[in-house]
């Protein structure tokens, strides 16, 4: 959630004032460093919503959350490390204080001395026989992982951590021959032209052939650390000191602020997803909708990335133990270009995927919608939100959400609907103004939100539009990645009794306010420091609850694969309280029975046997991802790899799954089809989906049962 932030002079002028000419132009990187310290620790002590005390118990969180940082599965660092730097934990709040860079170069210059120590290691475990026959385990779950004991334990744990790296790559050659086979056998069976290369390796052949991409893979893996910078290190320090406000208090070094841009403008060449450090990895996180990644229909939120081959004629990167800015310039890159992902999915099994790199443009964030005919004969609207976007600069084609909404309504109005979908699912919010004037499209003026900031004063923000352009059946959609905005108007609608919210049993969780401040505005420098993205605010319903770590709970609740997940808010070990305020005032309306309808719905899905089976897909795919220990014997490895993909042709049928549902595109649309093949294909695979949709099947069967009060 965003919003444009202007300090306040007089906020600044006793406490900040002081801090404009504290610092001359830094003459090196420690100077640079030691300034951004100081520069932090006062910005958020003074402008962050809830300051905590820069203290001993501070200072201990901080240190926790630096080693999940720096070594979350603890492959780097001996336990004689970890028992020395244990005595600056209670110091390291001095250290923001004042400043002082001892802790940091401490653990930066000890990870590079083990770095180089652990290259030997590889180099020498590579150089003797792997024995891929052994009974041996590899523990997966950090929190069971203890730091090595000696270099002789970390030895015995790396050359485990490369046996798995090599097991991998032999259930990825397995996974490449068995596809060919299958091609081969289609070809022959239809007697087509037979070009296909089909070579059979032998067992110890691709364990041969496995252990050399590793070996090469492993070796570029620290070559690569070794180039880069120590200082680059120091975000993640600061982050260890920010994110202990809030999880989305950061600091952003002018690099990544430069990356935060291009990516919340949409304007960059690449796939289209987010790329986030979980565990030790990479994993995806929300992808883009309409960008290569989403459209591959092969990649997922959760996939953790092993490879990135940046172009065909390279060879593939592992990006295992990667920082991931690192990782994203191995994926962005000139338009048109092929970019090859090798990704294992929750089930364990390994992928590659290539895509041709796009402009990720702004479009894809825009809303769209669509007439559905339903089962019953009528026809309806449903409208995909996937952003609360927002452009001030209209006369240059600027666009807004809700504009594009009532447009998006007009439209479906004049094919004749009666009642309307409007899709929040994975909508992680935007611009607060739009939830308003959104609000506005479907109900008269009131209350829609209140927020509060550090100081306690609560301001009540409310939509005064007198002339909604919609007053019929309106379900709003949402899953545990509707955050922030698509919270707090799901939220208000919900509590107008405006609307019936469906979807996960609680959405994300997210209610706070950030805004940027550039650290150099208070120093007397031309120099770049970086930024701070700062938590400045909360938010709360109408009601006076707080949409933090809670979100929004749904009426007619549906689980999907989040809801066994560890995905929202209330995760966070740093993430701000849940809290109450006075309500609004406001008038509760009466548009439809929902205990009528919760009734209804739960004894449909009861008996829907393909929401039964994704509902059972899905706790087995979380079983999977909560497993602490695997198997390095190859054999047994290979058994378990058979016994999950005989586990996945149990769920193949939802891949097939239809909900029935027919669609009609607007007719200018169809035109536009006839001239903009990317736009035809973009709508072919959006219907698709739709097609595939089981829960747009039940908000379909949902709506149709609500009175019509156009």
């Amino acid at each position: 959630m965003w919003k444009n932030f202007k300090l306040n002079k007089f906020l600044l002028l006793i406490p900040l004032t002081s801090l404009m000419f504290c610092f001359n132009s830094p003459k090196n990187d420690d100077e640079k460093m030691q300034t951004i310290m100081v520069s932090v620790k006062n910005t958020l002590s003074y402008l962050h919503y809830s300051p905590k005390p820069i203290n001993d118990a501070y200072s201990k969180d901080v240190y926790k959350h630096y080693f999940e940082l720096i070594d979350p599965a603890k492959r780097y660092f001996l336990q004689s490390d970890m028992e020395e730097f244990q005595k600056h934990e209670t110091k390291l709040d001095d250290y923001l204080n004042l400043g002082d860079l001892t802790f940091y170069k401490l653990t930066v210059d000890r990870l590079y001395q083990r770095v180089d120590e652990i290259d030997k290691m590889t180099q020498d475990i590579f150089n003797k026989p792997i024995d891929m026959q052994e009974d041996e385990t590899l523990t997966l779950e950090t929190k069971l992982k203890k730091n090595p004991a000696n270099k002789q334990e970390q030895y015995n744990e790396w050359k485990k951590f490369i046996k798995y790296n090599i097991l991998q790559e032999v259930e990825t050659l397995n996974s490449k021959e068995q596809a060919q086979k299958e091609k081969k056998d289609s070809v022959i069976k239809f007697k087509l032209n037979d070009t296909i290369k089909l070579k059979i390796l032998t067992q110890d052949q691709k364990i041969e052939k496995a252990t050399n991409e590793v070996k090469d893979l492993v070796k570029e893996t620290f070559t690569r650390f070794k180039k880069r910078k120590k200082m680059d290190w120091f975000t993640v320090y600061m982050n260890s000191y920010t994110e202990v406000f809030d999880p989305h208090t950061n600091y952003y070094s002018p690099k990544d602020k430069e990356d935060f841009d291009t990516q919340f403008t949409g304007k960059v060449i690449g796939i289209g997803a987010i790329i986030q450090e979980k565990k030790g990895y990479l994993q995806l996180g929300a992808l883009t909708i309409g960008a290569p990644a989403w459209k591959s229909k092969q990649l997922t939120e959760g996939d953790k990335i092993l490879k990135v081959k940046s172009k065909p004629k390279d060879d593939a990167v592992n990006v295992v133990g990667m920082l991931s800015d690192e990782a994203v310039r191995l994926i962005r890159g000139e338009k048109g270009t092929p970019v090859t992902l090798t990704v294992q999915k929750n089930d364990g099994t390994i992928k590659e995927v290539t895509m041709i790199r796009e402009e990720v443009v702004i479009e894809d964030t825009y809303a769209r919608s669509i007439v559905v005919n339903a089962a019953n004969g009528k026809k309806y609207g449903f409208i995909s939100l996937p952003g609360f976007n927002v452009e001030f600069d209209k006369e240059n084609g600027g666009r807004n959400a809700s504009d594009d909404i009532k447009n998006e309504i007009i439209k479906l109005k004049a094919q004749g609907i009666e009642g309307v979908v409007l899709d929040l699912r994975n909508n992680g919010g935007g611009s607060l103004t739009e939830v308003g004037d959104i609000m506005g499209l479907f109900m008269s003026a009131g209350p829609y939100v209140q927020v509060k900031d550090g100081n306690g004063k609560i301001q009540t923000l409310k939509n005064k539009n007198e002339t909604p352009i919609w007053n019929g059946p309106l379900v709003i959609m949402q899953n545990e990645l509707s955050a922030s905005a698509s919270e707090i108007l799901a939220g208000v609608m919900q509590d107008n009794g405006r609307a019936v919210v469906i979807g996960s049993p609680q959405s994300f969780g997210k209610g706070t306010v950030q805004t940027f401040v550039d650290l150099n505005r208070f120093l007397n420098t031309e120099d770049d420091f970086g930024s701070l993205k700062l938590t400045i605010q909360k938010f709360y319903r109408i009601t006076g609850e707080s949409t933090q770590r809670k979100g929004t709970e749904s009426d007619i609740k549906m689980k999907d694969f989040f809801t066994y997940a560890e995905v929202g808010e209330r995760y966070d070990d740093h993430a701000l309280a849940w809290d109450k305020i006075p309500s609004a005032n406001f008038q509760k309306l009466n548009y439809f029975d929902i205990k009528a309808l919760e009734k209804t719905s739960a004894e449909r899905m009861a008996k829907n046997s393909n929401y039964q089976l994704l509902l059972e897909s899905a706790q087995w795919r979380e079983q999977l991802d909560k497993e602490e220990n695997i198997t390095l014997n190859i054999n047994k490895f290979n058994e378990l790899m058979k016994q999950r993909k005989a586990q996945i042709e149990k769920f193949k049928s939802l891949t097939k799954f239809e909900n029935g549902l027919k669609f009609t595109m607007f007719p200018s649309e169809i035109e536009r089809e006839k001239k903009d093949e990317a736009f035809k294909k973009k709508s072919e695979m959006w219907v698709k989906n739709l097609k595939k949709d089981i829960y747009l099947q039940e908000a379909m069967n949902i709506i149709s049962e609500m009175p019509n009060k156009k």
